[in-house]
């Protein structure tokens, strides 16, 4: 397919749903209830519990992928390989659900392996004007007490330790953008909506979900949701947005891991 012809099929209607829009966007809400939507109330009662908390949001430090048993790595081995099993089902619950009335939808939205060498290439072009700004804007949030420090592992310092945080970086970009672009962009523009609503919406939630870490967190994500939604709609795929978002948390995740004893600005 020419670039031209690729273009114009990514912006196509998505195709109709034999359900009313209001059954649509009802269904919308209960994906995002299991998954993504659970995850935007979790994080906005965390910026709560810490803005009242008694330590200043800029002394405050946001771990991630934290261990669950240290004690026992075996044990917090199984812990976090089941995370990262259980963090994909909603994408794969999202791609069902569209599948029941297009059994093409994977396809259709680009969330398969048929276009591997253009999805890296690409994933890893979005992934570098996603990323550079984003530390820039990181680094200012913190600096003017909008942010909490960000710890992107917690894991101890086991021989696993990398392999599932790249599985885990994996498993979120999965759940992001399977959800947040090829499932509802395709069902909110089956409900009727606008372009326009669609990205504002999907990338405000974006956003939300990634309010534990502050302020800066939800500008950041707030954008990569725009920029995103852009790269979805230039080529109708969700492959390169799922690989751009891999690597940007296998950079965070692996590169704190590896770092953090060594670089005091972490």
């Amino acid at each position: 397919m020419s670039g031209a012809s690729e273009r114009s099929a990514s912006r196509a209607a998505a195709p109709t749903s034999p359900a009313p829009p209001r059954a649509l966007v009802y269904e919308t809400v209960l994906v995002l209830g299991v998954s993504l939507g659970s995850s935007a109330i979790y994080a906005v009662l965390s910026i709560v519990r810490k803005l009242t908390a008694q330590v200043p949001l800029s002394a405050q430090t946001t771990t991630m992928n934290e261990a669950v048993t240290p004690d026992r790595p075996w044990l917090d081995l199984a812990y976090q390989l089941v995370g990262v099993g259980f963090g994909v089902v909603p994408a794969l619950l999202a791609v069902y659900l569209l599948t029941r009335d297009d059994v093409s939808a994977a396809r259709r939205i680009g969330a398969d392996l048929r276009r591997p060498v253009s999805d890296l290439a690409r994933g890893a072009l979005l992934a570098a004007v996603i990323g550079i700004p984003g530390l820039a804007l990181y680094f200012a949030a913190r600096a003017m007490g909008l942010n909490t420090t960000i710890a992107a592992a917690g894991l101890e310092h086991v021989w696993w330790a990398i392999p599932v945080l790249v599985l885990a970086a994996a498993q979120n970009a999965i759940l992001e953008e399977v959800v947040m672009i090829g499932y509802l962009f395709t069902r909110w523009s089956q409900a009727g909506w606008s372009w326009i609503a669609i990205v504002l919406t999907s990338a405000v939630i974006r956003g939300t979900y990634h309010l534990y870490q502050g302020f800066g967190g939800f500008v950041g994500n707030l954008a990569m949701g725009l920029i995103v939604a852009l790269g979805y709609r230039r080529w109708g795929r969700v492959g390169p947005l799922v690989v751009a978002h891999t690597i940007l948390d296998v950079v965070a995740f692996v590169g704190y891991t590896l770092l953090a004893d060594r670089v005091g600005w972490l």
